[in-house]
């Protein structure tokens, strides 16, 4: 049986300019501050001999190789996404970095900011550009309505309001 995994649909390359400073913070927080701790860490528990039975030079050396991993990933993402710093010029229509309120079937309301695939995950309503929701949205105009297929059916989304960032 084969290890090979197809390559996943490719990302957005976009990123609002918040999401990367995000990221660089991250990238200089790993790259200067957490690899030379480890680093110093292994080094240590590399002198204390037998380095075969040695949990401490072990893990740290499988912490390093993933916060290589992690910092070759970042450094190679930055250097592909294009930063969207300014609204659009019609910002009556959804596009990328809006924040949008939406009212579903039963009038509850929804609030999303339809951000890059770097930026999804801790803030409460970003989600993806790529995303099936995101991509039912893009282009609508207050009053107009969004169908998205989810796993559950198929489901109506009305667009109440439509803000940007510094605008």
């Amino acid at each position: 049986m084969s290890r090979y995994r197809p390559p996943g649909p490719p990302k957005a390359r976009y990123i609002t300019s918040e999401g990367e400073r995000v990221l660089r913070e991250e990238l200089q927080y790993l790259w200067k501050v957490k690899r030379p701790e480890v680093t110093k860490a292994v080094s240590e528990a590399a002198a204390m001999g037998d380095r075969s039975e040695n949990a401490e030079y072990i893990y740290g050396k499988k912490q390093l190789r993933e916060i290589d991993r992690r910092v070759r990933y970042l450094t190679k993402r930055l250097d592909e996404l294009k930063v969207v710093d300014r609204p659009p010029e019609d910002q009556s229509r959804v596009y990328f970095g809006a924040w949008v309120t939406l009212e579903d079937e039963e009038g509850d309301e929804h609030r999303y900011r339809i951000v890059g695939s770097d930026e999804i995950g801790a803030q409460k309503g970003y989600i993806s550009v790529d995303s099936p929701m995101a991509k039912a949205l893009l282009k609508k105009q207050v009053d107009d309505e969004a169908i998205v297929t989810t796993p559950s059916g198929r489901k109506s989304y009305f667009v109440i309001e439509i803000e940007y960032c510094g605008a």
